[in-house]
């Protein structure tokens, strides 16, 4: 059977169309021929499995293809990028934070994993830090009771809790500014000399 050519809103419309009009009594113009349900679906003008014959690219599909806040942060360029535009939404401290925890979670000896955590602390999650982060009360409490013998993970909790906040309201976004999107089509140009 040949493939419609028209597209599925334009064949509906006609398909309702089709019910209105009288129609003269045609039987056995399908009993000695052997039909597929899907040209049986394509004749009544039903819905076939749109993944069979996929039109345009999903907005999932789409999404996939942009790179994870993981690889972003990894990458030199797009994180430049991301610093700026998380500067411009006056939240840069996430991304800073998130550095500060795993240059401590590289930290081996123990004398600078005091005052590294120290250092985080103040600067990032004591009531009135100059660049206090948004987490929660408990986290914050539980990280001021671990500062006494500090461990490689005591600030997993925050870390984490910062990296979600990042990854489920700044990235979004910056996957929709002009600065993402400038970078990323400048990638794809080819510059020939």
């Amino acid at each position: 059977m040949p493939k419609c050519l028209f597209s599925k809103t334009r064949f509906y419309k006609i398909k309702d169309m089709w019910k209105t009009v009288k129609h003269p009594r045609r039987i056995g113009i399908v009993h000695n021929q052997s039909v597929s349900k899907k040209d049986f679906q394509f004749f009544i003008g039903e819905r076939i499995n749109d993944d069979t014959y996929p039109s345009k690219l999903s907005w999932q599909t789409a999404h996939k293809l942009e790179p994870t806040l993981e690889t972003m942060l990894h990458n030199k360029k797009y994180l430049a990028a991301f610093r700026s535009f998380l500067r411009t939404e006056f939240s840069e401290e996430n991304i800073d934070f998130w550095f500060a925890c795993e240059d401590f979670k590289s930290t081996a000896s123990p004398e600078d994993r005091n005052w590294k955590a120290q250092e985080i602390y103040q600067e990032f999650i004591q009531p009135a830090a100059p660049r206090e982060i948004n987490v929660d009360h408990h986290i914050k409490e539980e990280i001021k009771r671990s500062l006494a013998k500090p461990s490689l993970s005591c600030f997993d909790e925050a870390q984490k809790h910062v990296y979600l906040l990042m990854e489920r309201d700044s990235y979004p976004r910056f996957l929709h500014s002009d600065a993402y999107l400038s970078l990323k089509y400048k990638s794809k140009t080819r510059w020939y000399i």
